[in-house]
Parts: structure tokens; C-alpha cells; sequence
């Protein structure tokens, strides 16, 4: 792929027209041969020409009316298509758009995944969830009913969300702006993770504040801070760790156990 990086690069430089490169590499992507962020020695990283690529397919493909039964969709990204050789569940009416790659055993509910994300095997994508452009979704995830996961094409240089292994998202949760949730963390309904989201460990005897990652197994609800402003001190929205799952359970023991013991709504 080292000849179509360096095409893509050039042609998002403001170079040539290189429609062939583009197309080369979102089928790839489509496969699951390429992705925008792949995780090497327990690190992420992220292939920022890949998403330059998804970027100009916007530019080079053609508007197109495509019918599918009673619909008709007028778009420049045709529908996924082959679910059935590639093991995927998609029940109607979700939608997979083509460029991104769902692996076998996954499952989309009436959802929507949309170009450069990628769903690993044996996760849920739940009723009204969507991923976002270029999410990384991880292996078991269950992502909850209207779970909302953010996409990220521009600005250049800025990470797409990444929800790890196991991780259980619930309902109507909002994780956007690159946040990083990690392996078997569980989010109760309603927790919003944006980039400036203040994330509080409260298991201690003094507050930890971070932002922008959920460290692995940890437990997370809603929650307020005070803040002040010039017209007086208002509650503003965090997010608090209240917990772990403990490595002493398999996962969805571990999952029931979080739930009886902290009453973490889903």
C-alpha cells in the first residue's frame, strides 16, 4: 500500500486527480485490510492518509440514485452489499454504508455505520446506535439502544473515537471528539464523553480528574460539578468513575455484578 499512500498524500496536497488510488483504497478499507486507527503493541495508531482517502472519495465518486425495495437513497456512498458471505447480521432497516468493515458475528440492529468505521466481531451495534465515520469499534462491544459514537473526518490530525474490547456503552450514551474508552469499561445510560468532558475518579480520598480517555474495566455514570460563572455558580455535566469490574468474574458476570452493586442504569 506504500505506492497508494503516497498517491493519496499528493493528491490531497492539492496534486493531480488520482481517482484510482481513492477507490483502491476504500475498497480495502470496505474489506478490512486497511483502517484508520489499528491498535500495534498496545498502542493506537492512526493512519491519517486513510482518512485523507475517505475524504477525496467525496470528492471523486459521482451522486447516484440507488433503490433498494420500496426506498431510494440519492447518494455518493452505495450501500454495504454481500452481508451474508461475510457473516454479518444487519436487520432492516439499519444500514452499513460501503467503506466500512463490520467483521463476522457482529450485529447491527436498525443502526447505522457509516464509511472508515470499523465493527469487530461478536459486537452489537443496538437499535438507533450509530458509529460515526472512522470509529474503531472493538471485539463484544455492546453498544446500547440510541448510543450515539461519534465520527471524525476533519480537522486533519484529529483522532477518531475508540471504544476497546468488551466495553459495554449504554443507552442513549454520546461518546464523541476522540474519546478513548477502554477494554471492558462500562458506561451507564446517558453518560456524555466529549473531548472537554471532565472524567472523575471518585473511588479514592481525593478526586482524579482526566479527559478524553476511560481507563479499562473502569465504571462510569453521569454526573455534576459546580462551576462558576460571572452570573453565579451553576452544575455542569462530568462524568464519574464509581468503580471497576472485577477481574475475578468472566464478562458478563462481571457485567451483572457492576450493575447489582453500583446500580448503574442501561
Amino acid at each position: 500500500m506504500l505506492d497508494y499512500k503516497e498517491r493519496i498524500e499528493a493528491f490531497a496536497a492539492g496534486g493531480e486527480a488520482d481517482p484510482e488510488a481513492v477507490h483502491a483504497v476504500i475498497a480495502a478499507v470496505d474489506r478490512g485490510e486497511l483502517r484508520v486507527a489499528e491498535c500495534v503493541n498496545e498502542e493506537w495508531i492512526i493512519h491519517e492518509w486513510v482518512r485523507q482517502a475517505i475524504l477525496l472519495y467525496f470528492r471523486v465518486a459521482a451522486m447516484a440514485v440507488h433503490e433498494l425495495g420500496p426506498y431510494e437513497f440519492h447518494d455518493k456512498i452505495p450501500l454495504k452489499r454481500d452481508l451474508a458471505s461475510q457473516g454479518v447480521r444487519l436487520v432492516p432497516p439499519g444500514f452499513i454504508r460501503y467503506g466500512a468493515h463490520v467483521e463476522s458475528g457482529a450485529v447491527v440492529m436498525p443502526g447505522y455505520v457509516n464509511i472508515g468505521a470499523y465493527v469487530g466481531s461478536g459486537t452489537m451495534v443496538d437499535t438507533w446506535a450509530t458509529v460515526g465515520s472512522c470509529a474503531q469499534i472493538g471485539r463484544n462491544v455492546h453498544l446500547s439502544g440510541g448510543v450515539g459514537i461519534g465520527g471524525v473526518l476533519e480537522p486533519p490530525g484529529a483522532r477518531p473515537v475508540i471504544i476497546e474490547d468488551g466495553a459495554f456503552v449504554g443507552s442513549r450514551c454520546i461518546v464523541v471528539e476522540g474519546v478513548h474508552v477502554g477494554q471492558e469499561a462500562v458506561l451507564g445510560a446517558n453518560v456524555v464523553l466529549t473531548s472537554s468532558t471532565s472524567i472523575v475518579d471518585v473511588t479514592g480520598s481525593q478526586e482524579v480528574v482526566t479527559k478524553g480517555y476511560v481507563p479499562p474495566r473502569s465504571v462510569v455514570i453521569p454526573g455534576m460539578r459546580p462551576k462558576r460563572f460571572p452570573a453565579g455558580e451553576y452544575a455542569t455535566p462530568c462524568a464519574l468513575i464509581i468503580g471497576t469490574r472485577k477481574e475475578s468474574t468472566d464478562r458478563k458476570t462481571s457485567l451483572n455484578q457492576v450493575l447489582r452493586e453500583f446500580a448503574v442504569a442501561v
